[in-house]
């Protein structure tokens, strides 16, 4: 019903910056929790930052709050992650992911549209 795809990925050098970019298509529900996990080698998903729309609410990882900002274009279905002082350890696919509904969760076992994932790299 809905189709996500993503953008922006690539590989920076410690300390610099990159914008991600998600957009839905296909059949789109007006209330739903739109969002970024990431996966790393030999690590579970983890959750980035996701937003409810439309209201607005958004919630980020404790690994990446003061350096991730998520923005969105409602008119294109979009919504971008802004990722600035990049580390090593930002280095994992990155997958942007859409559930049904008003209520934020932070776990990917309950987000049923998933995107094909653009990796990102930092090096040192």
């Amino acid at each position: 019903q809905v189709q996500l795809v993503e953008s922006g990925g690539g590989s920076v050098q410690a300390g610099g910056s990159l914008r991600l970019s998600c957009t839905a298509s296909g059949r789109t529900f007006s209330t739903r929790v739109m969002g970024w996990f990431r996966q790393a080698p030999g690590k579970e998903r983890e959750f980035v930052a996701a937003i409810v729309w439309p209201d607005g609410f958004t919630a980020y990882g404790d690994s990446v709050k003061g350096r991730f900002t998520l923005s969105r274009d409602n008119a294109k279905n979009t919504l971008y992650l802004q990722m600035n002082t990049l580390t090593p350890e930002d280095t994992a696919v990155y997958y942007c992911a859409v559930r049904l509904g008003n209520y934020l969760q932070q776990s990917p076992l309950v987000y049923s549209y998933w995107g094909q994932g653009t990796r990102v790299t930092v090096s040192s």
